[in-house]
Parts: C-alpha cells; structure tokens; sequence
C-alpha cells in the first residue's frame, strides 16, 4: 500500500469513528430529549403542542400534594411551582404605580437591595385625567417593561373600582368616577404590560369601593348598579385586554367574601365572561378553605403573615388537601384551579418569546413625565394668572410643603422606592433661577408640629410676612399619603384639606392678589376660599419627574389639557353616597348599602340638580376651541349599526393645544330610571394655533342599552335619544336628536 493509499485508508477510518461518535451523541441527544419530554412539562420542547394540551399533560404528572403546593403562596410575594418539572414559581409584585421594592422572603421588611429604585409613574387617577388611551398603552407598556427586567411575572394592578366616594382613601390608584372612561383607559394599559410576558392583575374584585372597615365590611347594592358601575371596567379588561389574571376584593359582597364569593368568580367573572385566567386574594383576604375552593379562588397569597413559614397551613394548603383526602371536595375543583394557574404561567414565566425589559431607562422617565404634563388639570384662572413666564417677575414666593415632600412614599401598597423623585420646589428653582424663588413651609404634616396650634400659627405668619413681600405666590398644597388621606388600609376624616390649609390660602388671598394654588391629592376637597382665588391647578400624585412636569405646566411650556376623571362636589353631602343615610356611607352593622345606586358622580349631580364645585369632564386649557359642523351620520339607527359623530374643531388661540371632546347620550322616554346623560365616548384632539381638524367619533348602538333588573339583563328600547357634544358633563356644546328602531 502506498503513502496515498495509507493516508486515504486512515482518513476514512477516522471519519467513520467521527461519523459513529456522531451518531452516538445524537443518539443519546435525541433519548435524553424524549425523555426529558415525557416527564417534563413541554414548556422548551415538544412547542407544536398546543398549550392546552401541554397544560393537561403536565397536570397528568402531577401529584395531588403537588397540585395543592401552587394554590397557595410559598413566600411574601411568590406561589409554588414544580421544580420536578420545570415549572418555576411565580414572582408577584406591587403595584400599579411602580415595582415595589424587594422585600424579605418571609416579612415585610424591606431587603436593602441596592438596584431595586425603580421609575415611579403617575397614579391612575392622573392616567385617568389625561383620556388618553394612547398614553395608558405606553404607561402599560412602560411600566410591564420594568416588572420583566426585575423578573416578576405578575403586576398587581391596575385597579378599576369606582370612585363613590372622595371619602376612600385609595382612590388615587384608580381612573375615576365613569365606568365608559375607566373601560376605554384600561384595556391598552393590560396589553402594554402582557406583552411584555408580565401578567396584568386587575383589581380589586369588585366593589371595593371603601378603605374603612375594608376587611369585614358587607356590600349591598342592585344588580343593575352592580353592572352598569361597579363591573364594565372588569368586564372590558377581561374580555377586550384578555387580562390573564384578577385579584379578589377584602369585602363582602351580599354576604360572602369577594375572594370566596360564587356570584362574583363563578357565575359572572368565568362563566358569563369566559374568564381563563386564575384569580388571586388580596393578601390576606381568604377566610374559609371550603368557599374559596368552591368558590373560585385559585391562588391564596398572604395569609397568616402574623406568623413566620406558616404557608402549608394557608386555607388553600394543608387544609384544602385533607378536604380533597376525603372527598369532601372533588378533585376537579383542584385540577380547575391548576390548569389555571399554569395558563399563567405558560403565559408568563415559562413563555421563551418574552422581551428582557428594561428599568429606569430615560425613556420611561419620558413616558412618565408625558403622563403627568397630559393628567394636570386647569381648574380655574379667571384672570390668567398662570402660566407664569419666566422672567416675568422677580419675586416668586412658593408656599405648601408639597412643594417638597416626597410622595412616592407611603399609601400602603403602592409605596416605592424610586431611582429619582424631582420635586416641585427644585424644578421651579431650575426654571426660573434659584435668585428667583423662595420657599417657606406654611403648614406642616408632621404630628409633632402640626398638633401645636402655636406651631401652625407661625408657619402661617411667616407664610403671609413673606407672601407680602413676593410679586407673585404659588401655593403647593393638597393631600399626601399619611395615614386618613390618599392611602390604604384607610378613609379621609374630613372633606376639608388638613393642616389648616384653609385658613392658610385664606390668609394668603387676602395679603397677596397674585396667588396660584396648585393643589396635589388623589381626592377631592372643600374650596371654602373659591370665589376669592383666581387661578387652580389640580395636580396628582405624578411620580418620578413630579416637579418637571408641573414646572412645564405652570411656566406655559407645556399647555395643559388634562380633564377632571371625577365630579369635585362644593359639600361632602352633595355627592351621592353622602346624601343618605350612614348605612349609605360608611355602613351601620356591618353592612354599608349604595343607595345612590346607578346615579354616581355626575350622574347623582345631574339627577339632583345640584351644581358641583368642578364637574366631570372639566378641564381648561391656556388656549381656546371651538367645535362647528356638529353632526351625526344619520338620524335613524337599528340595533347592529354604530352612531358616527362628526364635527370640525379649531385651536381658536396662538399657543398649540389639546383639547378632549366627550360624546354623552340620554334617552328621552326610558321604562326604567335612566341617569340625564352618560359618557359614551371622547376623543383627544391636539391642534396648532388656528388649526382645525374633522373628527369621527364612534359610538356602537348596542353600548345605549341599560341593565334590567327584572329581566337579567341589558335592554336596548326603541325610543328617541339625544348625543350630547360636550367639553365637561355640565359644558354641552350641542344636543342631536336621534331614534333607534
């Protein structure tokens, strides 16, 4: 045999070695993922499987200890998975506002991580006042993009209760008095946070609509009121956001917890609406193993907190597996609750086609700072006070410890720990020149001074010594997150501002005529010192970039457009909840019954006929509209069609402008009660000076139908109704008669 050959005879003996070692890693690859396959869920492998059958084959590899283990929460924040199968556990975190910091496994003590300061956003009451769903979907999308980098795979938000009563302390985390705005604002804020591979969790289901008494208090109210206020918003996140996740109230709704309760979980929210997600109590909500297995519940978190590790001993723990154990409840029930759970997580933490997210990043402090600027209202500014150019004036006196407290923390559970917080005092300062400004508190919210009547009356006198002086004042004022404030866990005291702030902005009006109230709450209040002030701005809770964007509005260099997402009432006893009896509000024995019913908000102030401080929908501009050519496409309507609402709008003034066209209706001759109008529309329309544009605004017919108690359901009549084209509930531009046949 020559070299050649020899050399030839050795490559192709070495080939067939590597071709055989080949054959044998593939193999052995190819068994191994079979295998792998059969006793693991196909969460990376086996894809072309559906996921409703990789969710039935891994509940058929489970135990039924294993199934119980991921009902129940195995720490603080997180449930259960199987790490037998490769089901990871599921990472929760507060909250709709901004991802809570990280706290222990088994307290509430906070872990003093060190890049957990995250970007805070607006409260929903400020996303709320923007109507802008367009901005609710970067809000969401923004906001599931941090919770994806932390790695949490659930956001407990957004909150959608009614606004009933400015009473409620944890109003500021939720969109409003109007079931139509709440629902339009919702649906994109869900689809932004889940594709981002983070579950949305809407709450608090339902009719949590108090903080007194919240863990006991027993909720009464009509099945019509029950679904034309207090569920739209739910019934739209889940059947337009295909929200994958719900979380249960701490009230009772007609006797039974919300988190255990038949009518709310099983008949309503995953039979009627065809609900697949899995819903979740609120922290510690649950109170009896056998209704919540019952009843609807599938995953218990944060019961038992008093105790350290005591979660095999959960409702849904220990005790829901002896209960299984002897048939008392039937497994069914388990695998129900399992199959949904892991849809969750199918869902979230094992989907491999979720983004990595991002935290903190500049672009959120934009979307946030964009919120903000678009949710400030204008209230009033007779005569033109703001906005305030800079170098208008040499003196600028800022008045109110809102100017400078820091106010993403506190509220309870929507309280976080933020990279940065710019506050109105620091961006004023940048604005117009820290020669410029001067700043003094007025009043205090710390108890050891503001108990001191002396202490008030000096922070007063120095506040009017120095305003005296000042060509021009802003007052920052308002609520905060204390405790009988903007907060969880517990209802305002008064409806008038705290820490004698009225005697404050009295004493100020009346040594300075040149004085801007800027007012930051999630609620209303009293305005006893109204006629006296010229110009008021409404401010919220407006989370990192705060200052910034107030500082934008009231400079003029960003013109605001946001409208007010519930009614300001002159007296707490004009608003609906508060003209009856205290088993209206806040409950005799227990039991607190809606006898305002379906007349909430504007719809209680149009009823009575009592004009409110500030209405619905009210918000002014630095510029002017005018709305022309207001019209509908037609005059008759059948049940399948959709009302189109023309007109022409134009930026009247020299300064670019947006403005919010909302779109009422009312029947003229109902069989039931029906309120004088409702919203069933709006649009947001920017426009440069002198600029006009045509707009559309549709309107399903079908959306005109009310509840009818007697027959169960909703009811569209054949009668003469009127589209209502409006900038506010009270500011009807025009009125257009029109028929449904």
């Amino acid at each position: 045999m020559s070299i050649a050959e020899r050399k030839i005879s050795v490559e192709l003996f070495y080939q067939e070695k590597r071709h055989r070692l080949t054959y044998i890693i593939v193999f052995f690859a190819v068994f191994f993922v079979d295998v792998y396959s059969q006793i693991n869920i196909p969460i990376y492998l086996n894809e072309t499987k559906t996921i409703e059958e990789r969710i039935e084959h891994a509940l058929s590899l489970m135990s039924i200890e294993e199934k119980v283990a991921m009902c129940h929460a195995q720490s603080r924040f997180s449930s259960n998975g199987n790490p037998e199968l490769g089901i990871p556990e599921l990472k929760m975190s507060d909250g709709p506002h901004g991802i809570r910091m990280e706290i222990k496994w088994d307290s509430w003590e906070q872990a003093d991580w060190t890049n957990d300061s995250c970007t805070a956003f607006p409260a929903l009451t400020c996303l709320a006042a923007s109507f802008n769903p367009d901005l609710s979907f970067s809000y969401g999308k923004a906001l599931g993009e941090e919770a994806r980098y932390r790695g949490k795979d659930v956001l407990l938000g957004p909150g959608v209760n009614i606004y009933r009563t400015p009473m409620n302390g944890r109003n500021f985390e939720y969109m409003g008095e109007d079931p139509y705005l709440s629902s339009r604002l919702v649906v994109p804020y869900i689809k932004g946070i889940q594709m981002n591979g983070v579950a949305a969790c809407l709450k608090h289901f339902a009719l949590n609509n108090q903080e007194d008494k919240r863990l006991t208090i027993n909720v009464e109210v009509s099945d019509r009121a029950l679904h034309e206020i207090y569920l739209p918003a739910f019934k739209t996140g889940v059947q337009e956001g295909k929200v994958w996740s719900i979380m249960g109230a701490y009230n009772k709704f007609r006797g039974d917890y919300c988190n255990q309760n038949d009518l709310l979980l099983n008949q309503i929210l995953k039979k009627n609406w065809g609900f697949d997600g899995a819903v979740i109590s609120d922290w510690g909500s649950v109170n009896n193993t056998k209704k919540a297995a019952l009843n609807g519940l599938d995953i218990e978190m944060g019961s038992l907190t008093q105790y350290k590790n005591a979660y095999n001993n959960f409702y849904l723990a220990e005790p829901f597996l002896n209960m299984l154990r002897s048939g008392e409840i039937p497994v069914e029930v388990l695998d129900d609750k399992v199959r949904r759970i892991l849809r969750l997580h199918f869902r979230t933490s094992m989907n491999r086609n979720r983004p990595f997210g991002s935290f903190s990043t500049k672009e959120h402090f934009a979307v946030s700072q964009q919120i903000a600027e678009e949710g400030v209202v204008l209230l009033k500014n007779k005569t033109n006070l703001f906005p305030i150019k800079k170098g208008q004036y040499k003196k600028i006196l800022i008045v109110g410890e809102n100017a400078t407290k820091i106010l993403t923390v506190g509220g309870g559970s929507s309280e976080l720990k933020v990279k940065k917080e710019i506050t109105p005092l620091k961006a004023l300062s940048n604005k117009y020149g820290k020669d410029v400004i001067s700043h003094t508190l007025g009043y205090s919210s710390d108890p050891a001074l503001c108990q001191k009547a002396s202490t008030q009356d000096s922070l007063i006198s120095k506040a009017v010594e120095m305003a005296g002086l000042a060509d021009v004042v802003i007052y920052i004022g308002g609520l905060n997150k204390d405790k009988n404030q903007d907060t969880e866990a517990a209802d305002r005291l008064s409806y008038d501002l705290p820490f004698n702030q009225n005697r404050l902005i009295e004493s100020l009006l009346s040594i300075n005529k040149k004085v801007g109230i800027v007012l930051i709450s999630g609620n209303a209040y009293a305005m006893p010192w109204i006629n006296k002030a010229s110009s008021i701005i409404q401010s919220w809770y407006l989370g990192s970039v705060a200052g910034d964007a107030l500082a934008n509005i009231i400079s003029g260099e960003v013109n605001p457009s946001g409208k007010l997402p519930f009614s300001f009432p002159v007296k707490l006893e004009d608003s609906g909840a508060h003209a009856h009896d205290e088993s209206s509000y806040p409950g005799v024995n227990g039991t607190v019954t809606y006898k305002d019913d379906i007349l909430v908000g504007y719809r209680w102030f149009d009823a009575k006929r009592i004009k409110p401080q500030f209405p619905f929908g009210h918000g002014l501009s630095y510029t002017n509209f005018g709305l022309s050519n207001v019209k509908t496409n037609k005059k008759e309507y059948g049940v399948n069609d959709t009302i189109k609402v023309l007109f022409d709008i134009k930026n009247l003034g020299y300064l670019l402008g947006s403005e919010v066209v909302q779109i009422y209706v009312s029947q003229e001759s109902p069989s039931l009660m029906r309120p004088i109008k409702e919203l069933k529309g709006f649009k947001k329309v920017s426009l440069s000076p002198k600029e006009s544009q045509k707009i559309c605004i549709e309107i399903p017919t079908k959306s005109l139908a009310f509840y009818d108690d007697g027959k169960n359901g909703w009811v569209l009549e054949k009668d003469k109704y009127y589209v209502h084209v409006a900038f506010s509930s009270e500011n009807v531009i025009k009125s257009i008669p029109i028929s449904i046949e």
